[in-house]
Order: C-alpha cells, then structure tokens, then sequence
C-alpha cells in the first residue's frame, strides 16, 4: 500500500485530472441518486470507494475526502492525524518521528500539491473532521452536495 501511496503522489496531475471528471459525473448523476436513494447506495458505494481509494491512498475512509487539496496524500495516513500541515516533528530527511520508515504524510502532500494544477488548496485550512462520517462515502456526499448546489442555481 505504501508504495501505492507514494505512487499516487508522484501522478498527482493525472489523478486530480481524473478525480475532476469523475465528479462531474457524480454530479450529473445525482438525480438518478436520488430517485434510487442515497441511503441504498451508501453501502455498496462506500465499499467500491474503499477498496479503490484503499489502495491508491491508503484512504482510511474518514468520510471526508480532501485528497484534492492535499496532493493527493491522504493526512489520515499521518500517525497523528494532522490534517492542516505537519506536527513539526518532521526529521530533516522528511521522515515522520513517529515512524521513522515512513516519509512525512505533509512533505508528501507538499511534493504533490507542486505538481497539481490546483495545488494552491494545500495552502486552504481544513474544517475540523466530523468522525460520524466515518465510513461513509465522501463520492455520494459530494455528489448530493454538489448536486443540490447545482440544483439550487438552475
């Protein structure tokens, strides 16, 4: 997973352009979710979204995605769970002190905001996590948010 991880780094770019297009579909799809239910799709959704963002992130499913900003390194892989920036323990080399083996999930995050078109989100504070979300899917909560936004403005 880890070499996963520092992969999906590395191919940031491709990633967030990848992401963007997926959401537009989920967007797009959101009337059809609705008609079917957000609650029924909730877990079969929640399960592809785990196995797919679990490999490529090492996703812990906090319910609350933010891999966009974060050049795509997930902060929940962070040993203390960070989500605004490093602890300030974070070893010349740019290895975590909580585990040396493991590079710093913000140096990490740093290196592929860089490379990302939008990587200026990185700079943006992060709301405090709402740990009720947790192992939901964050594709469906942007696809009704969004979709209902966009709802909302025709």
């Amino acid at each position: 997973m880890y070499h996963a991880r520092l992969w999906s780094v590395r191919h940031a770019r491709l990633l967030e352009a990848f992401y963007q297009c997926f959401e537009k579909v989920l967007i797009r799809l959101h009337p059809l979710f609705e008609r079917i239910g957000y609650q029924r799709l909730e877990q079969p959704v929640a399960a592809t979204e785990k196995v797919v963002k679990g490999f490529l992130f090492d996703c812990r499913m906090c319910g609350r995605c933010v891999l966009s900003n974060t050049g795509m390194s997930c902060p929940m892989n962070c040993p203390k769970n960070m989500r605004n920036g490093p602890c300030g323990g974070v070893r010349p080399d740019g290895f975590c002190e909580v585990k040396p083996d493991m590079r710093c999930v913000w140096v990490e995050a740093w290196t592929g905001s860089q490379r990302m078109r939008e990587g200026a989100a990185i700079e943006s504070v992060q709301i405090q996590l709402d740990w009720r979300l947790q192992n939901s899917s964050a594709w469906l909560r942007v696809a009704r948010e969004k979709g209902e936004q966009r709802a909302g403005s025709l």
